[in-house]
C-alpha cells in the first residue's frame, strides 16, 4: 500500500476543501438557525448542491459509477480523505450527494436494481432529487443479529405485503424522502402457512423490499431524539401495517437480503469511520487553539502536563485510527484480502471509530469546560453522535466478536506452529544439533 494519496485524490481533495471554505463554512451559522425556524432543509441547500454538480464534487463514494451517470468515479481509497473533510461539518455530505444512508441505497441500487428499479429510484438519487433510508433495525429484538429480524414480507398473488415496527432510521423525516428500503423476515408463500424454516438457512430467510414512503399503511410515528439532540434528517420509528407494493418492488432475489446487506457494509463503514475521524480532527484543531489562549493559575492551559498529554494522546490515536481504515478502504479497492480476513478488519474500523471519537472529543471538551456543553461549539453533538456510534450499525461487542472469531480460527489453523518459541525445561536439555 502506498501511504501517499493519488494525484487525483489531492487535487479532489483540495478541491473540496476550498469549495467549503468558500461556499458553505459561511453558510454554517444560517444552517443552525434555519434548522431551528423548522425549516429544513434550507432554501440555500439546492443552489450549493447545483454549484457542487458543477465543480465536479458530485456523487464521489461510488467507484461503479457509469459513464452515463451523473458524477465523479472514484476509488474507495481517494474517497476516505474526502469523507473525512465532509465529516467536519455534519450537513455537508448532502450537497455532495454523499449522505449516509444515501450512499448505502445507491450502492444497493447500482449492483442489484432491475432496469425499472434504477429508472424509478436510482436516477432520482444519483440527482440529487429525492432523499432515502434504509430500514432494518428494530426496537423488541437485538437487530445486531439480523436474523432475529420480525418485520415480514409475504408474496399475496401480484404484490408483497409487509408488517412490522422498525426503529431508529437514519433519514425518514427528510423532508425528500421517498423511498424505504426495507429489511424484512419472508413469511407465507402463496398457499403456505408455515414460514419458510430452517431449511432455507438461517442466513437466506429475509428480503429487501422498496417501498414508497407514501404507501398506505405506512406511518411515522416520531422522529427519535439521541440524547436529547433531535436531528432534522431524523432517526424515526417506523410502523408498517399491511403495507402492500407490487411484486416488481423486491429488491434481488428472494431470500439474499442478509448476503446483500452485507455486500453494502464494507465501504459504507469506511465512509463512516472517515467522517467520524473528521470530526476528530477539528476537535482536536479547536481544543489545541482553546488551551492556548484560555488561562488558570496564572498559566495558558497549554502549559498543564496533563492537557499536554490529552493533545498527544489525541494527535496519536487519530493517525492511527486513520491508517487502520484507509487499510480497509485499499483492501476493499483491491478485492484480494481473504473474506473472513476482510469481514474481521471492517468490524474493527468501527470499533476504533467509535472509541476514538467519544474519547478525542471528551478530551476536547473538557479543554473548553462549560462551553463544550453549550450548542455554541459543534463538540456536543460530536460526543452525542460518537456515544450513538458504539451502537449503531451493530454494538461494539458484536463487532468485537467478529474479530475475535477471526483471530481464534487463525489459532486453530496454525495450532502447534508456535511450540519453538516455548523454552521448557525438557527443551533445554537436549538442544538440537546444527550440523
Amino acid at each position: 500500500m502506498d501511504f501517499a494519496p493519488s494525484p487525483r485524490a489531492q487535487d479532489l481533495r483540495q478541491r473540496l476543501e476550498a469549495f467549503m471554505q468558500r461556499y458553505l463554512l459561511p453558510y454554517n451559522a444560517a444552517w443552525h438557525r434555519s434548522v431551528q425556524d423548522g425549516v429544513y432543509p434550507p432554501p440555500f441547500i439546492e443552489d450549493l448542491k447545483a454549484l457542487a454538480r458543477e465543480e465536479g464534487l458530485w456523487n464521489l463514494f461510488l467507484p461503479d459509477l457509469r459513464e452515463d451517470e451523473p458524477g465523479t468515479r472514484v476509488s474507495i481509497l481517494d474517497y476516505a480523505p474526502l469523507a473525512e473533510i465532509m465529516g467536519r461539518l455534519p450537513w455537508a455530505p448532502e450537497v455532495f450527494n454523499c449522505s449516509a444512508p444515501d450512499t448505502g441505497n445507491m450502492e444497493l441500487l447500482h449492483r442489484f436494481a432491475t432496469s425499472e428499479q434504477r429508472a424509478q429510484w436510482l436516477v432520482p438519487l444519483l440527482d440529487g432529487s429525492i432523499r432515502s433510508a434504509f430500514a432494518m433495525s428494530e426496537p423488541d429484538v437485538a437487530s445486531s443479529d439480523p436474523t432475529n429480524l420480525q418485520t415480514t414480507v409475504r408474496r399475496e398473488g401480484g404484490q408483497l405485503v409487509l408488517n412490522g415496527r422498525k426503529w431508529f432510521i437514519t433519514g425518514a423525516a427528510h423532508p425528500n424522502c421517498r423511498l424505504l428500503i426495507v429489511m424484512c423476515r419472508n413469511a407465507a408463500l402463496d398457499g403456505d402457512d408455515a414460514e419458510e424454516g430452517p431449511e432455507a438457512g438461517a442466513h437466506h430467510q429475509h428480503s429487501m423490499v422498496l417501498v414508497p414512503l407514501g404507501m398506505p399503511g405506512v406511518q411515522l410515528v416520531r422522529n427519535i431524539s439521541m440524547m436529547h439532540h433531535l436531528s432534522p434528517e431524523g432517526h424515526c420509528e417506523i410502523l408498517l401495517r399491511d403495507v402492500r407494493v407490487p411484486a416488481s418492488h423486491l429488491l434481488g432475489a428472494w431470500g439474499e437480503g442478509f448476503a446483500m446487506a452485507q455486500a453494502r457494509l464494507g465501504p459504507g463503514r469506511v465512509h463512516h469511520c472517515m467522517r467520524a475521524i473528521g470530526q476528530c480532527e477539528l476537535a482536536l484543531e479547536l481544543a489545541a487553539e482553546r488551551t492556548l489562549e484560555r488561562q488558570a493559575f496564572g498559566k495558558h492551559l497549554s502549559d498543564f502536563s496533563n492537557v499536554q498529554d490529552w493533545i498527544a494522546e489525541s494527535r496519536i490515536e487519530i493517525d492511527q485510527a486513520r491508517l487502520l481504515v484507509l487499510h480497509v478502504a485499499w483492501a476493499l479497492d483491491q478485492g484480494t484480502l481473504e473474506p473472513t480476513r476482510l469481514r474481521a478488519q471492517v468490524a474493527a474500523i468501527k470499533v476504533v471509530a467509535a472509541r476514538l471519537q467519544t474519547r478525542v472529543v471528551d478530551r476536547a471538551m473538557q479543554a473548553f469546560g462549560a462551553m463544550g456543553l453549550s450548542p455554541d461549539t459543534p463538540l456536543a453533538y460530536f460526543w452525542t453522535w460518537g456515544r450513538a456510534l458504539h451502537l449503531m450499525d451493530g454494538p461494539d461487542e458484536v463487532h468485537l466478536r467478529t474479530v475475535a472469531r477471526h483471530e481464534l480460527a487463525q489459532a486453530r489453523a496454525r495450532m502447534g506452529t508456535t511450540a519453538g518459541y516455548f523454552t521448557t525445561p525438557e527443551q533445554l536439555q537436549a538442544p538440537p544439533r546444527i550440523r
